[in-house]
């Protein structure tokens, strides 16, 4: 059942993710963020607000973040305890497996490793401390930051642009130099290949 959002402060560590993943390269992105305004608590404030993590209740009233796994992430790593969260779905009363098929039909999990093949919901884990890397998630991030395509609502859209450039670019491309990563994947994002993805913009003149 969908509640009204309340927006309160909890611990990071008291949040569960959704997802097994995220990309690294993207925390650190977001932990340069938070530096950028950790000398300010009205801007650190104003971080926070503008960066609210979606939560469920699920069973044993445990709280599962739907979205900003990134910033959630890269604040705990930064040292920082406490999150801002909207509460926007209380499923508690359901058992274990119908939750997780619920959260699975709303595209509110996502139980796929950094090879983006899927698993059990069991193996997602527990802590956002141990969130596997996908270097291809932070690919997307920096093909969008670039311009590469539109930022989406739609749940995991990042991770459609990643399991897209996972069939296009060398992981060992990808490792050994991102930059060069970076520029075949904007090439790419803006081609008819990727027409069928969230935010897709074609390129000029096309």
């Amino acid at each position: 059942m969908e509640t009204k959002l309340k927006i309160r402060k909890v611990p990071i560590d008291a949040l569960r993710p959704t997802q097994m993943t995220v990309g690294y390269r993207a925390v650190r992105h977001k932990r340069r963020q938070w530096r950028d305004v950790a000398d300010s608590k009205k801007k650190r404030r104003e971080f926070l607000e503008d960066h609210v993590v979606p939560v469920v209740i699920g069973p044993k009233e445990a709280m599962f973040a739907t979205d900003h796994h990134h910033v959630a992430r890269a604040l705990l790593d930064e040292g920082v305890h406490e999150v801002l969260v909207g509460i926007h779905g209380d499923l508690r009363a359901l058992p274990k497996w119908t939750f997780w098929n619920f959260m699975d039909q709303r595209s509110w999990c996502r139980p796929c490793d950094d090879h983006g093949r899927r698993h059990d919901f069991d193996d997602i884990p527990k802590t956002f401390a141990d969130l596997l890397d996908d270097p291809y998630r932070s690919l997307a991030a920096a093909v969008e930051r670039a311009g590469g395509y539109a930022k989406e609502t739609m749940p995991f859209s990042e991770f459609l642009w990643a399991d897209f450039f996972r069939t296009h670019v060398r992981r060992t491309t990808l490792e050994a130099d991102f930059d060069r990563a970076v520029e075949k994947a904007l090439v790419l994002a803006r081609s008819d290949h990727a027409d069928y993805l969230p935010g897709w913009c074609p390129a000029p003149g096309s």
